[in-house]
């Protein structure tokens, strides 16, 4: 049996190797400034050209998905930034399309927009908790593929980001919540149930990165047990997608250790915590 290096995480994951244990803070400061920079001359660039941009942000419960959207839209302008974090479809919403409410959000000329979750809860939340039928959630992974196919053909540069923690990092995040009185509304019900049914989500996670990974519309996975590593690289990728060449250019690429392409190998060598 192949034993897992030393300082490796039972899944086989090394935080040393992959250099994501610390950052001092000065250099992230100046990093951030950096890519805030270069996001808002993006934003500028495309408010000019008109370009579209859906940044899709999913990923374990606690994985840092709002604290990474904070420090991509903090000097962005809200005129043409929008976050979307869809609430319970209303009775209404259930009986439409499912993808119609998100459509209704997507971006107009010269704006950005991330969901905060998305049409992505009926592989993942929906499929752990059964609220929706197999049936939806078999059809959601065949038609998944075509609704983006036909986002991109439109000319929307789509970004799909998977957040990634292991399990032991995030019962450390959920308990914090309940220690500080500032995040009293990020505590929610489905806080323990995202321990006692980490296998379940994981299996979901798996299938829907294998099933909804496609040429034109790739997914990132990012380990982001570190949050301030995480968050930069995605912000790399963010600007190295969507900007214009002169800008993007100027950005190195994200740590291939924090974020990198969905690969089926990417499962079983511990990159995405099992």
């Amino acid at each position: 049996m192949r034993c897992a290096p030393a300082g490796a995480t039972p899944d086989g994951f090394d935080p040393a190797a992959a250099a994501v244990h610390s950052i001092a803070m000065d250099h992230y400061k100046h990093q951030l400034a950096t890519l805030q920079l270069a996001l808002l001359k993006m934003q500028q660039a495309h408010m000019r050209t008109g370009e579209r941009v859906v940044v899709v942000l999913e990923g374990r419960d606690a994985a840092g998905k709002d604290g990474t959207i904070k420090r991509i839209t903090e000097h962005l302008t809200a005129r043409a930034t929008h976050v979307v974090a869809l609430s319970k479809p209303s009775d209404r919403e259930e009986g439409e399309w499912y993808f119609q409410r998100y459509v209704a959000n997507l971006p107009t000329s010269g704006e950005l927009v991330i969901f905060n979750r998305s049409w992505y809860n009926r592989a993942g939340v929906e499929v752990v908790m059964d609220f929706s039928t197999k049936s939806q959630q078999a059809e959601f992974l065949r038609d998944a593929p075509d609704f983006e196919r036909m986002l991109v053909e439109s000319g929307i540069h789509l970004i799909k980001i998977w957040l990634d923690i292991d399990k032991a990092e995030q019962k450390k995040r959920l308990a914090a919540r309940h220690d500080d009185p500032l995040k009293a509304l990020k505590i929610s019900d489905m806080d323990q149930v995202a321990q006692d049914k980490w296998k379940a989500y994981s299996k979901a996670r798996n299938t829907m990165l294998e099933r909804t990974d496609t040429p034109l519309a790739p997914w990132v996975c990012v380990r982001a047990d570190h949050k301030k590593p995480a968050r930069l690289a995605v912000m790399r990728h963010i600007i190295r997608h969507a900007a214009p060449h002169d800008i993007a250019a100027d950005i190195d690429a994200p740590d291939p250790a924090i974020l990198f392409p969905f690969s089926t190998a990417a499962i079983e060598d511990g990159r995405l915590a099992k």
